[in-house]
């Protein structure tokens, strides 16, 4: 089955036998236009000069950055985001603006916020009214461009407290903001359980962003067993007709984890905004 979606790439995930700032560039030699990152940065708030050097290398590479994550704390570690995290909240806050500035260079208006684990000793309640309180200035910094903050259920975080779409909506209203959209990465929902069909024909018009990767493993589709384009598909025929990151592990190089994508796919003919004639998968 062929769809229009236009792919684009996760340059966290992707590439990262690169150095980062080199990551772009690669993503547009593989025939890509668009390129996706979590925070980039080792701090919520990185000197000029290294804000700079990665604006430079996105525009250098010719990619348009379409999505990009607030500063989450130290993800390898296990943080999970800082939104609800009360000793963590003014990192957050002081993030906020950096992260819509570097938007704003870009033309970028996709902001994921991970909302944090759950901490010990503080009521979940709290929590949920701290996150509430963050998503929405977020939301509000963002608007100022036309941007969008966009919230996650996520799984392999034992304490992340946003596991389905209902958990995720769930946060998104509570803060109230209308630019407030879900992030549906089709790979965190299916490990987590939910129906992904089920999530589609309920949740689309909150979607407002896209990721994929196969399961079990995380690599790219045909790696494992979920039924992604069929899901794409039905994204689109429900009005999606954003981008959607290639946020997978590649199985053995990056460069060979694009073959699942034949010739006709949304990539190279593209310029951002526009949208394929066809694109089809081989899984």
């Amino acid at each position: 089955m062929s769809h229009q979606l236009r792919y684009e790439v996760n340059c966290s995930i992707l590439f990262t036998e690169l150095p980062l700032l080199e990551r772009p560039a690669a993503v547009k030699a593989a025939g890509f236009d668009a390129v996706e990152f979590w925070w980039p940065f080792a701090e919520a708030v990185p000197s000029d000069s290294d804000v700079d050097a990665f604006v430079t290398a996105v525009q250098d590479a010719g990619v348009q950055l379409v999505g990009l994550n607030f500063f989450a704390g130290d993800m390898p570690g296990g943080d999970r985001g800082l939104v609800s995290w009360p000793a963590r909240s003014a990192e957050f806050r002081d993030n906020i603006d950096v992260t819509i500035g570097i938007g704003e260079r870009l033309g970028c208006t996709a902001f994921n916020a991970l909302y944090g684990n759950r901490i010990d000793g503080v009521a979940a309640e709290e929590q949920d009214e701290l996150g509430a309180e963050n998503l929405a200035l977020a939301a509000r910094a963002a608007a100022r461009i036309g941007g969008t903050v966009l919230v996650e259920p996520v799984s392999g975080a034992d304490r992340y407290p946003l596991l389905t779409t209902a958990d995720a909506v769930a946060a998104i209203d509570r803060a109230g903001e209308p630019n407030i959209g879900l992030l549906a990465d089709l790979y965190h929902l299916a490990v987590n359980g939910d129906d992904v069909d089920a999530v589609i024909a309920a949740y689309a018009a909150r979607i407002a962003h896209v990721q994929i990767a196969d399961a079990p493993g995380r690599n790219e589709p045909g790696t494992g067993d979920l039924p992604l384009e069929r899901q794409l598909a039905a994204l689109e025929a429900a009005g999606y007709a954003g981008w959607v990151g290639l946020e997978y592990k590649p199985a053995t190089t990056s460069a060979a984890s694009f073959d699942w994508l034949q010739s006709t796919s949304p990539r190279a003919p593209l310029r951002p905004g526009e949208r394929s004639s066809a694109a089809t998968s081989t899984h």
